[in-house]
């Protein structure tokens, strides 16, 4: 097995699976039905002794709750980032409005959360069948959200956007989410495997060199939670999405620092390869 191999899979995954596909029983209203979540995978492959995954332990950065590479896997020899863009009718939906979600958001966020998480199943036991152990953290019974001191906001044993960074899949943006050639709206997932892959480069220095800076989340987060000064501040976020979860449970979301934004799908027109 190879790295298009898992590329094809997970492509074909996403555009066959019902999942990605909103079904008339749970459609939120009657224009989501049949709403299609996500268009195709793109992929990065790193090394699993990347030195990033020692120093994401420290303090300032995630702490030392966080489990690298080969304390999930102990013989792990590549590290998978993917991410699964929204559709162009999700994000243009959730644009329309800058104080509450749409329901094509929701969707996203909850049905679509479904089916990565099935994609990452299906892609474990497809490696694994190709005879090389591998595992979802995000999937695994050992992924907990919370930290060492007991804080249980905005911090887990596995971070996906760490992750994708390490692998060279995008940078920080402003908002703390992660630009990639596809843009910052969507889902990130990762995989450990003992397959030896070859890996990709890390085509960037800066946490932020991704984001242009221009800053038009700061405008369209409906909380005022982004700014120059403190970049995003967590609390009023999870504070709306508390409130959204309240009123549309089980799904909850916002997004909007996320769409009609210049990294909504692709890189800010400055940005240099």
């Amino acid at each position: 097995m190879n790295k298009d191999d898992i590329i094809v899979l997970a492509d074909k995954f996403t555009h066959e699976s019902p999942g990605n596909y909103i079904e008339e029983e749970t459609a939120l209203n009657p224009k989501c039905v049949a709403l299609k979540i996500f268009e195709s995978p793109i992929f990065a492959f790193g090394s699993a002794d990347d030195e990033l995954y020692n120093r994401y332990k420290s303090s300032d950065i995630i702490g030392s709750h966080f489990l690298s590479p080969i304390e999930w896997l102990p013989n792990v020899k590549t590290v998978i980032s993917f991410f699964l863009p929204y559709t162009d009718r999700i994000n243009s939906a959730n644009a329309m409005d800058c104080h509450w979600p749409a329901d094509e958001w929701l969707h996203g966020r909850f049905e679509g959360q479904n089916l990565l998480k099935q994609l990452l199943e299906y892609l474990v036991i497809a490696i694994s069948e190709a005879g090389f152990k591998c595992l979802a953290p995000s999937n695994d019974h050992r992924f907990k959200i919370g930290d060492a001191k007991g804080n249980t906001k905005d911090t887990s044993n596995w971070s996906e956007r760490h992750i994708a960074f390490a692998c060279g899949l995008g940078t920080f943006g402003l908002s703390k989410g992660i630009i990639t050639k596809k843009g910052m709206s969507g889902r990130l997932g990762s995989i450990l495997t003992e397959l030896d892959l070859p890996k990709d480069s890390r085509d960037y220095l800066g946490i932020y060199e991704y984001c242009d800076m221009g800053c038009v989340c700061i405008e369209r987060c409906p909380v005022h939670a982004i700014s120059f000064e403190e970049g995003k501040r967590h609390t009023p976020c999870s504070d709306f999405l508390g409130k959204v979860l309240e009123k549309h449970s089980p799904r909850y979301g916002c997004g909007k620092c996320q769409v009609s934004v210049p990294c909504e799908s692709e890189l800010p027109m400055n940005t240099e390869l």
